[in-house]
């Protein structure tokens, strides 16, 4: 008797039965598992699976650059100009990273955005878009202060590291997650 329990941001399989609390924080189709066998023969066919596999540490090394760039620029006042172009920097390489995400969550589940093993995932993502967007369009303007961009940003990669945070775990349930299914031992061995 297998559960899935989902909380605000992370999802969670324990063995119980749904309470009307955790019912009601689970979408509609949750799935009991992250990968079907047929969407993890996709996953692993999927040339996109290989884009995301190197965007995300790039983004995330463009982050902690553009994080350190930021504090030290708050704290100090020096060189605010780099700090607010690193901004929009990781802002360039979040929008690619999130477009190919979409498609590679098309190929791999059916549909572009939202799919049950990701709901919680792409809800948090389009946060991080929202203050990334803002960002820009603050920076852009120019109507702010150089410290309230950066305050922004602030406010943004928090947003970002919550939702890098639910990649990595998802990431890690993969790879925890056994497949469903075995190829039968026909007893054929391979020569060399």
């Amino acid at each position: 008797m297998s559960i899935y329990v989902d909380t605000l941001y992370l999802q969670t399989y324990i063995h119980s039965k749904p309470t009307p609390l955790t019912r009601s924080f689970m979408p509609a189709s949750s799935p009991q598992v992250l990968y079907t066998p047929a969407q993890r023969a996709r996953r692993d066919a999927t040339a996109w699976t290989l884009v995301q596999g190197v965007l995300a540490p790039v983004q995330f090394l463009i982050f902690g650059v553009s994080l350190y760039l930021v504090v030290h620029s708050l704290q100090t006042g020096e060189h605010t100009d780099w700090a607010l172009a690193s901004v929009v920097l990781k802002t360039v390489v979040l929008y690619t990273i999130m477009v190919t995400g979409a498609i590679w969550e098309k190929v791999v589940f059916g549909q572009y955005l939202f799919a049950p093993a990701f709901y919680w995932e792409d809800v948090v993502s389009m946060g991080v878009m929202a203050l990334h967007t803002a960002y820009v369009w603050v920076w852009w303007q120019g109507a702010w202060s150089a410290t309230d961009q950066l305050l922004l940003a602030l406010a943004a990669y928090g947003s970002y590291a919550i939702n890098a945070a639910q990649y990595i775990r998802k990431l890690r349930m993969a790879r925890l997650q056994k497949p469903t299914h075995t190829l039968p031992d026909t007893g054929a061995q391979a020569s060399t």
